[in-house]
């Protein structure tokens, strides 16, 4: 009787083992990353001036300091606690947006003047320009417009991006025969016919600089625009707006040189 019951319960044991669901074999290995937004951060530095000065018995004295400082490894750390929604990938061909976010230090908490800007790699079109008091304000403008565009549009970017990939692997591979004399690709040839290129200085150095009402870097700057007409816009602490309208032909290359007035004191 013992030996039956023993034989009964291993049966038993067997069929219930058999019952249960396999799950580590199920189970596939998934990439968290896999459809995220790919995101490159330019390289960015703030300016900080500070300065001090006193005097006494007839004596005075004062000093200031300041300078460029990289910002760079901070905005990406900043990035990365406020926006895990994206991935930042340091090679930017392999992109979906471009941030470029330029830092004013050495002031008042105020008186901060942090400029960001998003565009679309493939496209160069912008999807966000914006000034805010802090650093993390301006990871947030910028990681909710990427989200919110990414939502939007995420499919026809990376389509349009392994399309742009195809064309310049089709373009660098030469064709069997004879090598063709020397000309433009179809795909060089048509992006010179929808681009062209504003080269952008100031006197002073450093100012910013708005196509079409939007910030996209500081002076001096090389910008690629649409073909078309377009309004470029210098603007700098302390100093006039300079602003010039200009027509831009596909392939063409205008340098402007904006000599800024100093604004007068109220």
């Amino acid at each position: 009787m013992k030996m039956c019951l023993s034989v009964l319960l291993a049966g038993s044991y067997s069929v219930l083992l058999l019952g249960l669901p396999s799950f580590a074999s199920d189970k596939q290995p998934v990439n968290p990353d896999a459809e995220k937004a790919r995101v490159f951060i330019t390289d960015s530095q703030s300016w900080s001036i500070a300065g001090a000065s006193g005097g006494g018995g007839g004596a005075y004295g004062g000093s200031m300091s300041g300078g460029a400082r990289p910002q760079t490894a901070e905005i990406i750390k900043t990035f990365g606690q406020r926006c895990p929604q994206v991935t930042i990938n340091n090679i930017q061909a392999k992109t979906d947006y471009i941030v470029l976010l330029d830092h004013e230090g050495g002031k008042g908490a105020l008186r901060h003047k942090n400029k960001v800007a998003v565009f679309a790699r493939v496209s160069g079109d912008s999807i966000v320009s914006k000034s805010t008091l802090s650093l993390g304000g301006s990871v947030q403008d910028a990681c909710e417009a990427i989200v919110k565009d990414w939502t939007d549009h995420g499919a026809a970017i990376r389509t349009a991006s392994a399309a742009a990939l195809e064309q310049s692997k089709a373009a660098a591979t030469p064709p069997p025969g004879p090598l063709p004399t020397a000309a433009p690709t179809p795909v060089a040839a048509q992006a010179a016919t929808l681009t062209g290129k504003i080269s952008v200085g100031s006197v002073p150095d450093g100012a910013d600089i708005e196509v079409d009402g939007s910030f996209v870097g500081n002076a001096p700057s090389d910008i690629q625009v649409a073909a078309g007409d377009h309004t470029v816009t210098v603007k700098k602490a302390g100093f006039k707006d300079w602003e010039r309208k200009l027509k831009v032909s596909g392939g063409s290359s205008v340098h402007l040189n904006a000599e800024l007035e100093k604004a007068a004191t109220p």
